[in-house]
C-alpha cells in the first residue's frame, strides 16, 4: 500500500491531480475557519457545547457535523455543503415523478448539464432560506440560557440578517464550485472529499476526550484498559463490516446473443450485472435523522407532548425503535424511486442481452425486483444496525459522542464509501499505467491464474 502512494507521486498527471486536490481541501478548511461579522464567538461556543451534550446537539449538530465544525464558529461556510445535498437529493426525487426532468436524465451530457443548473438554482434557494433561519435562531440566541450575548443587541435586525445570508451563501456556493473543480481536475468525488474532510476534521477532539477518559491526562481515567480494548475491537469490526456492506454486490448473469452487421460481430458475450447489497448508501440515515429531529423538538415546545418529545430525543428507545423502522422505510423509497427495473429489462431486451433463465421482458423486470427487494431488506437491516449502533454506546455505555459516532452511523459510512471510492480512481491510473496499485496481491493471483 506504501509503494502505491509513492508510485502515485511518480505519475505526473496524477501527482498534479492529489496536489490539486490537496490545495483545494485547505481553502474548504479555510472557509470553515474565518467568522462571519457580529457573532460573539465565546457566547456561541458555550451555547453549542451545551446542545452538543444531548448526543450530538439534534439538527444543530449534524449540520456542524457536515460543516467541519463551521457551525460552531458561525464561519462563512457555517451551512456547509449541506444546502447542496439537499437540493441535490430534491432533484433526483423529482427527476423520477417529473416527465421533463426524466426526458433530461436520458439526454446524455446536455441533459445532465441542465439538470445541474437547476441543482445549482435551488442550492442558492436553500442557502438564503437557512442563512435566513441562521441569522434568526443567532439573535433569538438559539432558545436557552446565555444564548442572549451572541449577537448585541445594537447589531440585531435587517442589517445583520442580510450580512449574515450574504456570507454564509457565499461560503457554500463556493465551497461547491470548488468541489466541482475538485471532481473535473482533481481525484475522487469533490463534494463527497468536501464532506469526509469535515467529518474527519473533528477526530482529533475525538481523540482528545478519548485520551482523556483512558489516561491521567486532565484528571483521573474515568474507563479502564479492558473497555479500551473493547472499543478498539469494536472499530475494527464494524468498520470491516461497514466495507463490507459497502462493497457487497449480486452479480446477476447476462448473455447477449449474437449480431451480425455486415462484416462484424456484435454481442455474443457473456457478463453480469452488478446489484448493490446497500443501494441506497447512506442517504436513509440522512432522511430518517432530519425528520426525526423535527417532531421532537416541536414536541417539547408543547407542553401536552412535551413526555413524547422527551422519548424521543437521541438514544431513547422510542427513539431507536422509530428511527429503525424509518430507515427501513426510506431504504426500501429509495430503492423505488431510483431502479427501474422495467427500464433495465427493457434496454437489456432491445441490445439482445437476456437472463439465463429468465425470459426477455415482463419476466426479466418482475425478477430484478424481486432480487432487489430481497437485497435491500439485508442491506436495510445491516444499515440500521450500523445506525442505531452510535447512539446505544453513548446512551447506555457513557461513551461520549464525539467518539461514538465514529463507531458507525452517518459518519463512518461516508468516510468508508468516500475512501474507497478515491482509492479506486488511483488505482486505476496506476494500473493504466503499469503500476502496482493498492490490490497488488489479488491482481498478481489473477495474472497467474
Amino acid at each position: 500500500m506504501f509503494s502505491a502512494f509513492i508510485n502515485a507521486f511518480k505519475i505526473p498527471e496524477l501527482r498534479q491531480r492529489i496536489l490539486f486536490t490537496l490545495g483545494l481541501i485547505f481553502v474548504c478548511r479555510f472557509i470553515a475557519l474565518v467568522p462571519s461579522p457580529g457573532v460573539n464567538l465565546e457566547a456561541l461556543q458555550q451555547v453549542i457545547n451545551t446542545l452538543s451534550k444531548s448526543a450530538g446537539g439534534g439538527v444543530m449538530g449534524m449540520i456542524d457535523m457536515f460543516s467541519g465544525g463551521a457551525l460552531g464558529r458561525c464561519a462563512v461556510g457555517a451551512l456547509g455543503i449541506m444546502p447542496y445535498i439537499s437540493a441535490s437529493i430534491i432533484i433526483q426525487l423529482m427527476t423520477a415523478v417529473i416527465p421533463q426532468l426524466e426526458r433530461l436524465a436520458r439526454e446524455g451530457d446536455t441533459g445532465r448539464a441542465k439538470i445541474t443548473q437547476y441543482t445549482r438554482y435551488l442550492t442558492l434557494v436553500i442557502c438564503v432560506v437557512q442563512g435566513f433561519a441562521l441569522a434568526m435562531t443567532l439573535e433569538r440566541g438559539f432558545g436557552i440560557a446565555g444564548g442572549a450575548d451572541i449577537v448585541p443587541p445594537e447589531l440585531r435586525g435587517w442589517g445583520f440578517r442580510l450580512m449574515t445570508i450574504l456570507t454564509t451563501t457565499t461560503g457554500t456556493m463556493l465551497m461547491m464550485w470548488l468541489g466541482e473543480q475538485m471532481t473535473e481536475r482533481g481525484i475522487g468525488n469533490g463534494i463527497s472529499v468536501i464532506i469526509t474532510i469535515n467529518i474527519v476534521s473533528s477526530l482529533p477532539s475525538a481523540l482528545g476526550q478519548g485520551i482523556q477518559r483512558f489516561s491521567n491526562v486532565g484528571g483521573p481515567p474515568t474507563a479502564g484498559p479492558f473497555e479500551l480494548i473493547g472499543l478498539f475491537a469494536m472499530l475494527f469490526l464494524v468498520t470491516a463490516g461497514t466495507i463490507a456492506l459497502t462493497q457487497a454486490q449480486r452479480k446477476i448473469p447476462i448473455h447477449t446473443t449474437k449480431r451480425v452487421v455486415g462484416k462484424k460481430v456484435y454481442g455474443g458475450q457473456n457478463t453480469y450485472m452488478p446489484l448493490r447489497i446497500n443501494y441506497s448508501g447512506v442517504m436513509p440515515i440522512i432522511f430518517a435523522s432530519a425528520i426525526l429531529m423535527f417532531p421532537a423538538a416541536i414536541m417539547l415546545k408543547i407542553p401536552a407532548t412535551r413526555h413524547i418529545g422527551a422519548m424521543l430525543q437521541r438514544g431513547q428507545p422510542l427513539y431507536l425503535l422509530v428511527f429503525a423502522a424509518t430507515i427501513l422505510f426510506f431504504s426500501y423509497f429509495w430503492v423505488a424511486t431510483q431502479f427501474n427495473p422495467m427500464q433495465i429489462a427493457d434496454d437489456l431486451k432491445r441490445n439482445g442481452g437476456y437472463v439465463p433463465g429468465i425470459r426477455p421482458g415482463r419476466s426479466t423486470a418482475e425478477f430484478l425486483d424481486h432480487t432487489m427487494t430481497r437485497l435491500t431488506l439485508v442491506g436495510a437491516l445491516f444499515l440500521t444496525a450500523i445506525a442505531v449502533l452510535p447512539s446505544i454506546l453513548s446512551k447506555n455505555f457513557n461513551i461520549p459522542f464525539a467518539i461514538a459516532r465514529f463507531m458507525g452511523g452517518t459518519s463512518l459510512l461516508i468516510i468508508v464509501g468516500v475512501t474507497l471510492d478515491t482509492m479506486r480512481q488511483i488505482e486505476s491510473h496506476l494500473v493504466m499505467r503499469h503500476y502496482d496499485g493498492f490490490l497488488k496481491r489479488g491482481r498478481i493471483h489473477s495474472r497467474q491464474g
